[in-house]
């Protein structure tokens, strides 16, 4: 018996390769459509790992896709979660300064935030600060009124349905082992068999490197993971964080520092930092995979990167081992936390891409090679992007793929 066969394959079933093959299958209802995935079910790497913020777009630059991408996606999701009975929360995002030199970076981020159409975003004074979080202690504060919470992993179960629904196919436990272009199609080798596609589009997040490499592309990137660690506030606790606090990030860094945040998964999130997995689905601090920490340490951007950021990764590991360093760095938000009111753990993984010369690359990344459209690098606010880049990705696909999509006609 031959390979499956499809018009175009996604590999990666997460929110943003399930939100790929709906807005495909949206334009181009007659489209042959698979969305391959190699875990039990979807959404089960960063789509299910993250705080469930939807993010406003202030700490981008403007101009980058992040900006536009995020701002646009902060309605275009809430309308989405609103329209599908989804749970979301519009509860508000309170950036503080603790300190001069936050100070000056809150007024830069302002700006940013400003240029890129951020709507509600305004300084507040010390009354509606603590109107708005009673219990932060902060020189000045940023707040911006429309970021919101979700459970991604509903809407990407809610994407699943929609590509489902529209024609599209899911295969899971089904792992890529290779691929070859053969006469203008490519084959790819799963563990569940081959299957045979006019094109590609490649949503494997934190493999999303190593699968372009098996299609013969080089990227000049490597997805180094990144484990974010978080504890969760006992729930006597919670009545401290009444919405989002964060801090003012360092501008060098695509991370967003350690805060505290609100969850529609029923509890309140301390965190998370940002420490070098040893496996790219290094969730625990004692997952190892050889072959996965050997390629992180053998690229030459690794080194470079550690060379010149290996003070702020010996603090993320000191502050990964130490509770009491961790604490201190939340009690710069919220002085009254104790080491009593960090109950439970968890963590997520960034799959971040690095280049040749060691920089952390901070903008979406979105490449093409014959047949095939890689996302190269979505975090963070990749999630809250997900139906922008599912359009701009489709949009590609159209030209590059020669697609037809379906015209609506006008109703007299």
């Amino acid at each position: 018996m031959g390979p499956k066969k499809y018009d175009i394959v996604v590999i990666g079933a997460g929110i943003i390769g399930l939100s790929t093959a709906m807005k495909l299958l949206e334009r181009c209802p007659n489209l042959n459509v698979a969305v391959i995935e190699k875990n039990a079910t979807e959404g089960t790497q960063q789509s299910g790992h993250n705080s469930g913020v939807i993010h406003s777009g202030i700490y981008y630059r403007p101009g980058s896709f992040k900006a536009e991408f995020c701002v646009a996606g902060r309605a275009s999701m809430t309308k989405f979660c609103e329209e599908n009975e989804i749970p979301v929360w519009t509860c508000g995002k309170l950036i503080v300064a603790t300190d001069a030199a936050g100070e000056e970076r809150l007024t830069t981020l302002e700006q940013r935030g400003t240029e890129n159409r951020v709507e509600g975003l305004r300084f507040v004074d010390q009354d509606e600060m603590s109107e708005i979080e009673p219990h932060v202690v902060a020189r000045k504060a940023l707040y911006a009124p429309g970021t919101g919470i979700v459970d991604y992993r509903n809407v990407t179960a809610a994407y699943a349905d929609r590509v489902r629904n529209s024609g599209g196919q899911i295969f899971f436990n089904t792992e890529l082992n290779g691929s070859k272009r053969v006469s203008g199609s490519t084959i790819l080798e799963t563990t569940a068999g081959d299957y045979e596609t006019a094109n590609v589009i490649n949503c494997a997040g934190l493999h999303s490197d190593i699968v372009a490499e098996t299609m013969g592309v080089n990227t000049g990137l490597r997805i180094i993971p990144f484990r974010g660690e978080y504890y969760k506030l006992r729930k006597e606790s919670e009545h401290l964080v009444k919405g989002l606090i964060y801090p003012v990030p360092d501008p060098a860094f695509p991370f967003l520092g350690v805060h505290l945040t609100q969850t529609m998964k029923g509890w309140v999130e301390a965190g998370p930092n940002a420490v070098l997995a040893t496996k790219r689905e290094g969730y625990r601090k004692r997952d190892f995979a050889f072959s996965e920490f050997l390629r992180t340490i053998t690229f030459p951007g690794f080194w470079k990167m550690g060379l010149r950021e290996w003070k702020t990764g010996v603090w993320e590991i000191n502050r990964s081992l130490r509770k009491g360093v961790f604490l201190k760095s939340l009690q710069q938000l919220v002085p009254e936390l104790t080491a009593d009111d960090l109950a439970g753990t968890g963590s997520g993984v960034r799959a971040q891409a690095v280049d040749r010369s060691g920089k952390l690359v901070d903008d979406f990344r979105i490449e093409q090679s014959d047949g095939a459209i890689h996302v190269l690098n979505a975090p963070s606010p990749g999630a809250t992007s997900s139906l922008v880049i599912g359009d701009y990705v489709a949009d590609m696909a159209e030209k590059d793929f020669s697609l037809s999509p379906v015209v609506s006609s006008a109703v007299s």
